[in-house]
């Protein structure tokens, strides 16, 4: 029983070490991640907080983003793309490879809850320019 809960951990490890250091204000902590039914494909689900008046940093994913806020407001900036405002009980999803970059516009910590379908074995998020 030991084994699976050491190779889960151990797992969780590997993703969050290939993920670059969060921008400043922003925690996100593992949920969960699992495959998914496309081959070399895996769903990660993560807590997301974003401290008021922070930015995620302009970043992309290798697959979709799905996220929903719990709490708070934000801008979500997609290159190419209207500046979304979004509020708790909205959600937004990025597609893969977008540039994007979420800020917290309200007084109180940003509370999301986001899955990734991402392409396995590479870091779940990537630095843009």
């Amino acid at each position: 029983m030991k084994f699976p809960i050491l190779a889960a951990l151990a797992t969780s490890a590997l993703v969050l070490a290939q993920a670059p250091a969060p921008a400043p204000g922003l925690k996100r902590t593992l949920v969960a991640q699992a495959d998914v039914s496309i081959p070399n494909h895996e769903a990660v689900i993560a807590a997301v907080e974003l401290a008021p008046g922070a930015f995620g940093g302009r970043h992309t994913h290798f697959g979709e983003e799905i996220t929903y806020i719990i709490e708070g407001e934000l801008e979500v900036a997609v290159d190419g793309k209207p500046t979304q405002k979004l509020k708790a009980g909205q959600g937004f999803i990025i597609p893969a490879g977008a540039v994007h970059n979420p800020h917290n516009v309200g007084t109180g910590t940003a509370k999301l809850a986001a899955v990734f379908y991402v392409e396995k074995g590479k870091p779940l998020s990537t630095p843009a320019k």
